[in-house]
């Protein structure tokens, strides 16, 4: 059986990675966490299936031990917030960036086949154009997008000098069952389904119009898998979204009328680093990965809303 590693497999869009890997039945799954940000409880049902090393990605030895002869790493591990990565900025770096290297370099020394990282559609900013190409010049507005950014050279880089076939997909807004709402740097869709459950009014930053693609985890994860078959893309970077946008004020709307609760969201102040827009052009993850969505924006919506009722 070949042998599958995936870091940060204890966080949401992980452990989905997890469960669609262990489906295909020839794979030997292992996940590297060192449940900073993941959880136990996402891999719970399927922990005596996969091997779990409890591992921090800014300690090499432990983590090359545990990538030497994988056939596929898919590099997850990180701290996914632009908000944690302005207040906290040195563990941010260090995960994000440290950490990273740290993985490259175990996958060359260990002599692993492909690498499918996980970027980030921040590294665009804020542009006038959209939707965003793969060609547009980066424009990172906080540490994180920066550091993920750094990540995706260094993963051409490694393939240019040390032949290592790692490609990148940046992610674009994904959510879906798993993701944790109970953080303030969680994901906005989460946090508005907590709020829809529980009766709440909902808190926006800036005035709800500022847009995003948000893409369901399962395109995602499946995208992730094309992406380590795919032939001749060692050092190329493709956009992991859906091609759509929705502003969070229709996103909220959308929520309320699912759940049929009227519930004014309250506004606050934008945050510093958010992206005003964001909408990523998938032609070439189409026509090089065979990128196809499956799921439209209210399927994703009903599909993880049914799981979060039954969590709270």
């Amino acid at each position: 059986m070949r042998k599958c590693i995936v870091t940060g497999g204890a966080g949401f869009i992980g452990s989905a990675l997890v469960r669609k890997l262990l489906a295909q039945g020839d794979t030997s799954v292992e996940v590297v966490d060192n449940l900073l940000t993941g959880h136990a409880r996402n891999l719970e049902e399927v922990r005596d299936r996969i091997v779990f090393h409890e591992i921090d990605i800014r300690h090499y030895a432990p983590l090359a031990a545990a990538i030497h002869g994988a056939d596929t790493v898919y590099h997850l591990a990180a701290i996914p917030s632009v908000p944690r990565s302005i207040r906290e900025p040195v563990p941010s770096h260090e995960v994000n960036l440290d950490g990273s290297f740290n993985v490259f370099h175990a996958c060359v020394q260990g002599k692993v086949r492909r690498v499918v990282y996980a970027a980030s559609s921040s590294a665009y900013g804020d542009t006038d154009v959209l939707p965003k190409e793969e060609t547009m010049a980066p424009r990172p507005k906080s540490p994180y997008a920066a550091q993920k950014l750094m990540g995706e050279y260094y993963a051409s880089t490694f393939h240019t000098c040390f032949g290592l076939d790692a490609v990148a997909l940046r992610f674009f807004n994904v959510y879906g069952e798993r993701q944790d709402p109970g953080s303030p740097y969680s994901g906005v869709i989460s946090l508005f389904m907590r709020a829809a459950i529980e009766r709440r009014n909902p808190t926006i930053f800036g005035d709800g119009e500022h847009s995003r693609d948000f893409t369901y985890v399962d395109d995602v994860v499946g995208l992730c898998m094309k992406a380590a078959a795919a032939s001749n893309v060692g050092g190329q970077v493709y956009n992991a979204g859906n091609g759509n946008r929705y502003t969070l004020n229709e996103l909220w709307r959308l929520l309320q009328t699912i759940e049929g609760v009227d519930l004014p969201a309250k506004f606050e102040p934008a945050r510093e680093g958010d992206v005003r827009d964001s909408q990523a052009d998938i032609t070439a993850a189409t026509r090089d990965l065979g990128h196809n969505p499956q799921y439209t924006f209210e399927q994703g919506l009903r599909r993880t809303l049914a799981w979060y009722r039954t969590q709270f």
